[in-house]
C-alpha cells in the first residue's frame, strides 16, 4: 500500500508516520478489499490535533475517517479506530463486494463545478445581468459504476451527503442521498427513449 502522511502547518516526524502506517495497516488488513493508497493529514484546530485519512480499496470503494485530540498519536488513534468501527460494520457486504468484483469499479469521468453563492443584491436586480452563477473551481469528478446497495455503502464508508453512480443494472445515472428524516433517498431517472413513448 501507498502512504502519503502529510500536516498542514505541522511538522510530521519519522516516528508519527511509522506509527501510522504500523496502526493503519493492521486495521485494514482484517478486511477484505486489499488497500492500495491510504492519505493521512494532521492539522491544529484550536488546541486539538486532528488526524483525517482516507484510504482506498482495490475494489473501487473510499473509506474515510478523522479523529480529534490534544495529542497528535491520540488523534490519529481515534481516527484508526473510527475506520475500524466503519469497516466491522460493512465486513459482510466488503467480502461480498470484494468476492463478486474481483476488478475494481470501472469509473467514468464527469465535470464537478463550485457555483459561487448568490448574495442578496443579485437575487433583488436580476436586470443586472446576473442570471447565470459564476463557477469558481472546475474539477473532474470520476463516477462509478456500481449496485445500488453498493452506492449506499460507498456513501455512508465516505460519509458524504449525496453519492452520483452509473447504475451497473441500467447503465443510467443515478443518485442515492441522505434524507433529512435519516432514511435514504434513490433518484433513478427515466432514460429518454422510455420517457419519449410514454
Amino acid at each position: 500500500m501507498r502512504y502519503q502522511i502529510s500536516g498542514k502547518q505541522i511538522d510530521i516526524g519519522a516516528a508519527l508516520q511509522t506509527h501510522v502506517e504500523t496502526e493503519l495497516g493492521q486495521t485494514l488488513s482484517k478486511y477484505a478489499g486489499r488497500p492500495t493508497e491510504a492519505y493521512v493529514v494532521f492539522s491544529k484546530s484550536g488546541h486539538e490535533h486532528v488526524a483525517e485519512s482516507v484510504v482506498h480499496l482495490s475494489t473501487g470503494l473510499t473509506v474515510q475517517a478523522s479523529g480529534r485530540d490534544p495529542e497528535i498519536y491520540a488523534a490519529f488513534d481515534a481516527c484508526c479506530e473510527k475506520m475500524d468501527k466503519q469497516l466491522r460494520r460493512y465486513k459482510r457486504r466488503l467480502k461480498d463486494h470484494h468476492r463478486d468484483r474481483p476488478d475494481p469499479v470501472a469509473m467514468s469521468g464527469g465535470g464537478e463545478y463550485i457555483l459561487a453563492a448568490t448574495t442578496d443584491e443579485v437575487e433583488d436586480d436580476p436586470a443586472e445581468g446576473h442570471d447565470a452563477p459564476v463557477i469558481v473551481a472546475e474539477t473532474e469528478a470520476k463516477i462509478p459504476s456500481l449496485s445500488v446497495g453498493e452506492a449506499v455503502m460507498q456513501m455512508e464508508l465516505s460519509h458524504a451527503a449525496v453519492m452520483v453512480f452509473r447504475n451497473e443494472k441500467q447503465g443510467r445515472i443515478n443518485v442515492v442521498y441522505k434524507r433529512d428524516d435519516g432514511n435514504i433517498g434513490w433518484i433513478d431517472p427515466h432514460d429518454a427513449d422510455r420517457a419519449a413513448t410514454n
